[in-house]
């Protein structure tokens, strides 16, 4: 399976191309491990994983190549990271077979970004879509980083509120003890104060002591490779909490002159 995945929910966006073995293997040896890119540049991420990483499910090889653009002076468009990731992989655009989509919560645009370039894809190549928490994937990416014992995920909801999930992680497992809600800064202090280590891709704008994790591609697309369930992608929608209300504007007045 070759799955091109999407994370755009983030200041840190990411494109990433996660084939498990059994298909043709990426073009480049597994001789680069992670460049760490200062704002506004892009970086490559390739890597052979033996995995172990049972915290996935996954006990197959997977090979990995990640674009990653960091900052908020974005220099890259999507569709060229898509190709700048396609390119170092060594595939073709007709060899996907599956695009991930992190689905937020976070920038509403950067996921409405990821989702209509999904939604074309699969109109264009008929290819399987699967949207995956944002959340979850800061969650499995804090679990492979070491980041161990009860976690709270905690993302910017605007309106002075956040978006809280917390999981319980060990080396091999990971599990979520409270679901996705939106949570004010007093619920989030309270997690803090229960002994929580609380993470997020923005966590040191209000919590300092809190450890910076960024949903990224190349996990999004390992998560990915745990589903089987895809949708249409008119199914995909971010995940927004709050309740969608409309104010009906008060209809134009003539001004007489």
């Amino acid at each position: 399976m070759k799955i091109l995945a999407l994370e755009f929910s983030s200041s840190q966006r990411s494109v990433a191309i996660v084939s498990a073995s059994g298909g043709e293997a990426l073009r480049r040896p597994p001789e680069v491990s992670e460049i760490r890119v200062p704002k506004s540049e892009i970086g490559q991420r390739l890597a052979e994983i033996a995995l172990p990483l049972p915290v996935l499910g996954v006990t197959s090889a997977v090979s990995v190549c990640e674009v990653v653009e960091t900052g908020r002076g974005k220099t890259m468009q999507p569709l060229g990271m898509v190709e700048e990731a396609l390119r170092q992989a060594g595939l073709e655009r007709e060899q996907i077979e599956c695009l991930a989509v992190g689905l937020g919560p976070g920038s509403y645009t950067g996921i409405r970004a990821a989702i209509a370039l999904a939604q074309g894809w699969q109109l264009a190549r008929d290819v399987k879509l699967i949207g995956v928490s944002s959340a979850e994937c800061v969650a499995a990416q804090a679990q492979a980083d070491g980041c161990l014992g009860p976690v709270s995920v905690v993302i910017d909801a605007q309106r002075g509120e956040f978006y809280l999930a917390t999981y319980k992680i060990n080396a091999p497992s990971r599990r979520e003890v409270e679901p996705l809600r939106l949570a004010s800064l007093a619920d989030v202090k309270a997690r803090a104060d229960a002994g929580d280590t609380l993470i997020g891709p923005a966590i040191h704008d209000w919590f300092p002591g809190g450890r910076v994790v960024f949903p990224r591609a190349a996990m999004l697309g390992r998560l990915a490779l745990e589903r089987t369930a895809s949708v249409l992608g008119e199914k995909l929608q971010p995940l927004y909490l709050r309740e969608i209300t409309f104010v009906k504007a008060s209809p134009p007045r003539t001004v007489g002159l």
